[in-house]
């Protein structure tokens, strides 16, 4: 069950900026999920809710992951989305993008 390690550190991520930035509660953390990142992104909202329960700075924090579609390309020319075979030669197109998992932002609201 990786998606409760995936949940741990995108609270401790998100905890760690938020202090840095003397915040007195998340509002939202944005998450980029690569569809190739084999990772149910519905659990790891469950999973960062069950998390956050007892963190009064996280009380109101909403996770919101966004699925990105994978990016390949071919030493043939070809980019695109396929991801298992090149339409174009037939070889095993690198994957350049979906595999990661990735926080974009977090809302805060910050003491003066």
């Amino acid at each position: 069950m990786h998606e409760y390690s995936i949940a741990y550190d995108l609270y401790a991520t998100a905890r760690t900026a938020a202090i840095g930035h003397k915040a007195t509660k998340v509002m939202k953390i944005h998450v980029e999920v690569g569809k190739m990142a084999m990772v149910n992104p519905e659990q790891v909202v469950y999973l960062f809710d069950t998390i956050k329960e007892d963190d009064p700075l996280f009380h109101e924090a909403v996770l919101d992951c966004k699925e990105v579609k994978p990016q390949t390309r071919c030493p043939c020319g070809y980019e695109g989305s396929e991801v298992y075979v090149c339409p174009k030669c037939g070889a095993l197109p690198e994957l350049v993008k979906g595999r990661e998992i990735v926080v974009t932002n977090i809302e805060i609201d910050a003491e003066d």
